[in-house]
Parts: structure tokens; C-alpha cells; sequence
């Protein structure tokens, strides 16, 4: 039985609730004629760089209250891009910044703003809170600087793997984006598989450098590409190289790229795709000459060398090379937590050119492999002042004066350790805890003069959350000999079969599934297993 309201008493819990919801809806009300009563506000920026007053390209992230304002100035520079070349994105880039040429102007509801600007890794980072108000400008120049100049060392960055397509129209808005991170070197990859081509470059060789300001944009290629053998990369060629008819026989690609003056070797440090497979059958008969030893795709550690141990072990000179692998994979480097995030220039590596930069100096020296990986540290390191990539005949007994600088931010880029490598080994390490060494600065010296035989010898520093550098080897050889490492050797061309054996193996899957057709090729493959065999049976007895 219901009981009636008696007069004076408490309204039921309903006719409350209605009450306030009453009072809120009028006081929401009161709050939107305020809100329209507060004209936004005009925010103007203008960047730039060292002691320079000329605006330069930056990359740009608003954020209000932790979520990012959604809305583009005028001035982002847009390109589209996204994975297999279709349009997922354009002015924003995957963590929601975006570039501009170095000024902006955006019109925003009055509030407080933060905005983060950075310049790739040489450059310190900046955020700054920004307060509009209403009907107000806020007119704000920032200047960015630099930690260290690498390139007033000589030492030019690439970013050697990069995905999104281009035309003449297009390259003056994709040098913006590479200013931006500080890349000197863009290298658009036109990428295949064995149906299909994306990503197209208009031009190879001279013929596709665009330069602006000292930057370089240069076209390249990954094709081809297959689950069973890896990725390949091809760099500095006249013309892109595709045999569709043949497409798992790497090996005429990589020698037509060479007859086209070009590079070849394998991305993903040859983990992903069963990519050491390739390696091994291609880089056993002298085919490769680079190998991406450092990038985001595989794992959150970035640098991974233990195939690239593997040739060098065996005594084949390999240029280290690194590239983001934008959009598909990377980490952004912030002041908060690390986050999955495709960004170019985030894995890169520096080449050194004893003079003006250009396509042709750039690629000389990447072939003489000068080079040095990284995503965040700087390296300088030394044989009796050979560089990376060289090499260097001693008689036996002759003292060797190895040296290692790395560099870094103490916020930014926190080095933790240097290493002196010798065949895979830690011949020498410092950490910043020692007495003279900082998060900044390490530096380490070694001398040898018991080198009976050769060595590669290269250097490797970790720093901050998943930074890492490495240089290619100064290869050093005695008499003459060989750099080849006899503790391993046999190790390493035993771990070579294995992986023929897995080729063989997936010749004999006849399968449906169309990703997967290197069974369609088992003669042509099965006779360039047999002749790594060869080259295999031989180094068994040069190398005892």
C-alpha cells in the first residue's frame, strides 16, 4: 500500500533529483553564455634555430589538458602517407604532431596550452605552457639548440629507409619533414612484393636527388621481399631493379643494382621475414653490402647485430646502416613514457664525407662504409686514426691505438656505457659512474700490440631508453690476411647450413597460400644453395 505525501514532508528521491538536474541544466546554460561571451584567442609562433633568425623547420604538438587540439594551422605542411601508400594520414603526423616550415599561427578557445617542439636528435627538445585569453594574440619566438653539430664534424645523418611516395611536386614539402627531424639524407624506398609495387619515386640515381639547404632527398628501393628470405635494400642505383618472373633470386637484383652503381643488402637487421636466410645466401657469395643493424620493426631494443657479427666473424666487410621504416614501425623519444609511434629519423645513420655533401659524395662514403648507427648517441671512434670502414695492414706487433668518444644529453640522450668490440667481444667499457666520465661524455682508449692475426674492431654505446649506436668495423689485417675470427668460424658456418636446410625446407611446402612461393623457384634456389655450399666447404679450410 502507498502511503500519501503528508504535507511538510521531504519530496521523494525522483522529484529531488529533478530538482538539481533543473539547476544544472541552468547553470550549464549560464556557463555557455559565458563561454560565448570569451572570443578565443590568436596564438602565433615562429621557431628558430642556433644563433640563426631565419624560421626553421620543426615538428609541432599542442596539447590541452593531455589530449591534443585537433585543429591544423594553415601553415602544416601535409603529405600523404601511410601504410601499404594508402592515405592514413597527411598533416598529422601518427602521434599527432606536425611539421611546419618554422611559423604558425592558430586561432584557440582561451585556456592553457602546452606546446613541444623538437628537431630531430641533435637538437634539444623544448615543451612550454601557453596561456590564451580571450580576444588576446600571444606572439612567441622560440630558439632551438643544438647539443651537438655533427655535421660540423663531417658526419651527415640518413634516414635510410623511409616510405611515401613523390613526384617533383611533392619535394619540397617531403624536405620539410626531413628538416625538420634534422635528416640530411631522406631516402625514399620504393617498396614491392612479388605482385605488386607502392610508394613509386619518379626518378633513381641523380636523376631523383631533390636538395634544399643541405639536405638531400634520394630515391631507393626494398624489392624484393618475401616471408622465406627477407627484405632487400637497394641504395644509390641510376634506375630501380625488378625481375617479376624471378623474383626470388635476389642475387641478379643485387648485381644489377651494382652495374647501376648502386648498393644492396638486407633491412631489418635480417631477423624479421627470416631475413638471415637471404643474408646467408647472398652475403656468403659477396652480394651485400649493407645491413640495417638498427630500427624499431623487430623489437623495443633497437640495435641487433648478432647476423651482423655473424659475417663479420667470417671475414665480409658489411656497411651498418639503420633507418626509421616510416609509417610502419618506430618509438618516439619524449619526456614522458616512450610510446609505439612511427617517426622519421627516429633510428638513422651518420656518414662521414670528407667534403661538400652530395649524392655522389654521400654514396662513396656509405660504400666505403663510414658509418655509424644510431638513435640517440654520437660516436667517434679511431684505429690509429683509421675510421670506420677502413682497413688497416699492420705487421705482426704493431701497437694499435683504438680510441671511442660517445656523446649525449644528460636529459635527452643519457649515455650508460661504452664498448670497444673485437669480434664480438668487449675489449675495453666505461660507464659514466668511472672517474672522468659523464651521462654526457665517455671516452675510452685502448692499445694492442699482440695482433697476430686480424680483427674487426668497431664501437658500441647504450644510452637512455632504448638508445643505442654502433659503428661499422675499422677492419684490421695482418700481412695481408684475412679480419675473420677463428674462435667462431666454425660456429658461424655450421649456423650457415642450418639456415640453407630451412631454404630447402620451404621448397618443399608446395603451398596454396600465395605469400609463400619459393617452392615455385626450387631449381634456380636449390643451385645457389649448392654454391654457398662451395663457398661454405672453402672457408672450412681457409679459415681452420
Amino acid at each position: 500500500m502507498i502511503k500519501p505525501l503528508l504535507l511538510g514532508s521531504a519530496p521523494p528521491f525522483w522529484s529531488r533529483l529533478a530538482v538539481w538536474a533543473g539547476i544544472l541544466l541552468a547553470l550549464s546554460g549560464l556557463l555557455s553564455a559565458v563561454a560565448r561571451n570569451r572570443p578565443p584567442g590568436r596564438l602565433e609562433v615562429r621557431v628558430t634555430a642556433g644563433t640563426g633568425t631565419t624560421p626553421t623547420p620543426v615538428r609541432v604538438r599542442l596539447t590541452q589538458g593531455g589530449r591534443v587540439v585537433k585543429t591544423l594551422p594553415k601553415e602544416a605542411v601535409g603529405v600523404m602517407y601511410g601504410l601499404w601508400d594508402h592515405e592514413d594520414g597527411f598533416g598529422f603526423q601518427p602521434d599527432s604532431s606536425f611539421y611546419v616550415a618554422g611559423t604558425f599561427t592558430l586561432t584557440l578557445p582561451p585556456g592553457t596550452y602546452r606546446l613541444s617542439l623538437s628537431k630531430g636528435i641533435e637538437f634539444v627538445d623544448q615543451q612550454h605552457s601557453l596561456v590564451i585569453q580571450p580576444g588576446k594574440p600571444l606572439k612567441k619566438t622560440f630558439r632551438l639548440a643544438r647539443w651537438i653539430d655533427m655535421a660540423a664534424r663531417r658526419w651527415y645523418s640518413t634516414d635510410g629507409h623511409v616510405h611515401i611516395r613523390r613526384s617533383p611536386r611533392e619535394d619540397p614539402l617531403l624536405a620539410t619533414w626531413t628538416q625538420a627531424e634534422d635528416v640530411r639524407v631522406g631516402v625514399l624506398l620504393r617498396m614491392g612484393d612479388f605482385w605488386e609495387t607502392y610508394y613509386p619515386q619518379y626518378a633513381y640515381g641523380e636523376s631523383g636527388v631533390f636538395r634544399q639547404n643541405d639536405y638531400l632527398l634520394v630515391s631507393g628501393q626494398e624489392d624484393p621481399r618475401t616471408p622465406e628470405l627477407g627484405h632487400a635494400l637497394g641504395y644509390g642505383a641510376s634506375n630501380r631493379v625488378r625481375y617479376r618472373d624471378e623474383y626470388y633470386f635476389y642475387d641478379k637484383v643485387f648485381d644489377q643494382l651494382h652495374a647501376l652503381g648502386g648498393l644492396a643488402g638486407y633491412a631489418h637487421h635480417a631477423e624479421l621475414f627470416h631475413g638471415y636466410r637471404g643474408l646467408t645466401l647472398d652475403g656468403l657469395r659477396g652480394k651485400v653490402d649493407v645491413l640495417e643493424i638498427l630500427q624499431y620493426c623487430v623489437a623495443e631494443d633497437p640495435l641487433r647485430t648478432d647476423h651482423y657479427y655473424h659475417l663479420l666473424d667470417l671475414g665480409f666487410p658489411v656497411t651498418a646502416t639503420a633507418g626509421s621504416d616510416f609509417p610502419w614501425c618506430g618509438q618516439d623519444h619524449g619526456h614522458g613514457p616512450v610510446e609505439r609511434s612511427a617517426r622519421i629519423g627516429n633510428a638513422r645513420f651518420y656518414t662521414y664525407v670528407d667534403g661538400p655533401l652530395t649524392h655522389a659524395s654521400w654514396k662513396q662514403a656509405l660504400a666505403a662504409g663510414r658509418t655509424f648507427t644510431t638513435s640517440g648517441p654520437m660516436l667517434d671512434f679511431r684505429v690509429n686514426n683509421a675510421r670506420p670502414g677502413d682497413r688497416l695492414d699492420i705487421r705482426p706487433g704493431t701497437r694499435l691505438s683504438i680510441s671511442a668518444e660517445a656523446f649525449g644529453h644528460p636529459g635527452q640522450v643519457p649515455l650508460t656505457a661504452l664498448e670497444i668490440v673485437g669480434h664480438g667481444r668487449v675489449l675495453a667499457r666505461v660507464t659514466p659512474a668511472e672517474a672522468g666520465q659523464s651521462v654526457g661524455k665517455l671516452s675510452v682508449k685502448l692499445d694492442l700490440d699482440t695482433l697476430k692475426r686480424g680483427m674487426w674492431l668497431a664501437a658500441r654505446c647504450l644510452a637512455g631508453t632504448q638508445q643505442a649506436a654502433h659503428t661499422t668495423p675499422v677492419y684490421v689485417t695482418v700481412d695481408g690476411g684475412g679480419f675473420h675470427n677463428p674462435a667462431t668460424a666454425g660456429r658461424y658456418l655450421t649456423l650457415s647450413e642450418q639456415y640453407l636446410r630451412e631454404i630447402e625446407q620451404e621448397l618443399e611446402k608446395h603451398q596454396d597460400n600465395p605469400e609463400y612461393r619459393a617452392w615455385y623457384y626450387k631449381k634456380g634456389l636449390k643451385t645457389r644453395i649448392e654454391e654457398t655450399r662451395e663457398v661454405i666447404e672453402g672457408l672450412r679450410k681457409k679459415l681452420k
